[in-house]
């Protein structure tokens, strides 16, 4: 009886592990470029009551005997799917369509980003909404003149601009990073990852080659978390939330009738 209580405690516990990852899932749902999460479970250590035993020449076998303690959170994964692209029709939008990410910096630090709504300072860089510089293949800020009369940006990420009735010979070109393994990338926060050790190192990438995604300017990368899907799996883990109580008060009833065996 009481492994049963601490079973449903356990149980009550990860579900409500996953209803937090729900939250954050729907909280988000129209942030460009976020990536869901999703909650995974495993079971706790089981109780040995018997071991098994081998088959002989006059007894069968017999399978072992064991009893599970609950259960355990496993994973919490960020799924990296295509979101939809938007169509804003400003020329300084940018989404990829496909593997990457943009690359931003602080003169310190770089982030990853999926997130391309980005803006000019006074000087003409290329910055996210919290300041953070667009990197180009050589890692250099992305700038374009203030005094160009127009600009655009390529599927291949090259910045084109007219300068005093003249088309810059040698673009910059935006970078667009690639990772072994994405799940392996840490949120930072403001819609930023950083690299970990599981993440493998950064790899520099021109758009549309070496299996990374292609600019497509004027549109944004709208969040890829499903509406529907959450609130299915909102419900499941109500429901699963309901039930582990329902252990415990069972748990909790037994307990009280053989205490009151003793009258």
């Amino acid at each position: 009886m009481l492994r049963s209580m601490y079973s449903g405690i356990s149980g009550m516990k990860n579900f409500q592990s996953k209803l937090d990852v729900l939250g954050n899932n729907i909280a988000n749902v129209n942030t460009y470029g976020f990536k869901k999460g999703r909650t995974t479970f495993k079971d706790l250590v089981s109780q040995q009551i018997s071991g098994a035993s081998a088959p002989n020449a006059n007894r069968g076998g017999v399978n072992p005997k064991q009893v599970g303690l609950g259960s355990q959170l496993s994973t919490i994964d960020t799924i990296h799917t295509q979101g939809s692209l938007q169509t804003t029709g400003r020329p300084l939008d940018l989404s990829i369509s496909g593997d990457g990410y943009f690359i931003v910096s602080d003169g310190t630090n770089e982030f990853y980003t999926r997130a391309g709504n980005f803006y000019l300072d006074e000087q003409g860089t290329l910055v996210n909404s919290d300041g953070l510089k667009l990197q180009d293949s050589n890692r250099a800020n992305i700038t374009i003149p203030t005094d160009a009369e127009s600009f655009s940006i390529g599927s291949d990420g090259s910045v084109t601009y007219i300068q005093n009735g003249t088309l810059n010979a040698n673009p910059q070109q935006i970078a667009i990073s690639k990772f072994a393994n994405n799940g392996g990338l840490e949120k930072a926060g403001s819609n930023l990852y950083q690299q970990t050790t599981n993440s493998g190192a950064s790899t520099i990438t021109t758009p549309g080659q070496n299996g990374s995604g292609e600019i497509v300017a004027g549109t944004l990368e709208m969040s890829n978390v499903d509406l529907s899907e959450e609130f299915t799996e909102m419900i499941v883990a109500q429901r699963g939330f309901q039930a582990n109580t329902r252990i415990i008060t069972t748990s909790d009833e037994i307990l009280q009738e053989l205490v009151n065996l003793k009258r």
